[in-house]
């Protein structure tokens, strides 16, 4: 679709419709400017492996012993504020509208950091669990993505195999880890010799992107990276 028809189309449906600023409650957009750079941005110096702050810029506490399959994982955002309300509404509450400002902000991102990736590949989620929301926020957000940086997105390779509770369940990092132990699959070998940009919508431990890229190596992948809206820290 044309750029002036998308523009003459979101222009329509906001007076139709007009929408609230999940940050500050102002009409006019889902995130507001003002908000948006208010936004509590994650800058270096990072952890090379999680990405998470760390003044040092050498591997953090908690990844000198983490043997990872993934080469890094990179977020633009804590997991706080405006973000994570539109995290939640989002995946919580069918909010739907809110992927096309965080694809924006993601692709800022990647403009202004670049991460090794030719290709986006979604976090899946076990088809019950996707039977249940109705979708996937990932995938989503990936294709939306995958438009703004003209990057390729396959979304039926990686595969969740295990339904498994809710990361947000668990309470520790062992937890986690143990959660997702041996979840995913590929289900073929498209990936093998690609450079993959995993996409997420929260990291915390890391280990959902961590099997994740333990199944795409398995598959061939030459490299996984991880790039998520938001990590907890």
């Amino acid at each position: 679709m044309l750029p002036q028809i998308v523009k003459l189309k979101r222009t329509a449906l906001n007076l139709l419709f007009p929408q609230w600023c999940l940050g500050c409650g102002r009409e006019g957009e889902l995130i507001c400017p003002s908000c948006r750079r208010a936004l509590p941005k994650i800058t270096p110096p990072l952890c090379p492996r999680c990405g998470s702050p760390q003044a040092s810029g050498i591997v953090c506490p908690a990844c000198v012993s983490w043997q990872p399959e993934i080469d890094g994982i990179r977020s633009p955002f804590r997991f706080e504020g405006a973000v994570r309300k539109a995290i939640h509404q989002l995946k919580y509450s069918n909010l739907r509208a809110v992927v096309a400002p965080l694809a924006e902000l993601l692709n800022g991102y990647l403009a202004t950091n670049p991460i090794p990736g030719e290709v986006l590949v979604p976090v899946p989620l076990h088809q019950k669990r996707e039977r249940e929301r109705g979708y996937n926020q990932s995938r989503l957000l990936s294709r939306e993505l995958g438009k703004l940086a003209k990057l390729p997105v396959v979304a039926d390779c990686l595969v969740r195999q295990q339904h498994t509770p809710p990361q947000a369940r668990t309470t520790t990092v062992a937890e986690r880890k143990s959660n997702v132990t041996d979840a995913f699959i590929c289900r073929d070998h498209r990936l093998a010799g690609k450079q993959v940009l995993l996409i997420d919508d929260v990291a915390t431990s890391g280990a959902t992107l961590d099997e994740c890229a333990a199944a795409l190596k398995a598959s061939g992948a030459s490299s996984v990276w991880g790039l998520t809206l938001a990590r907890e820290v």
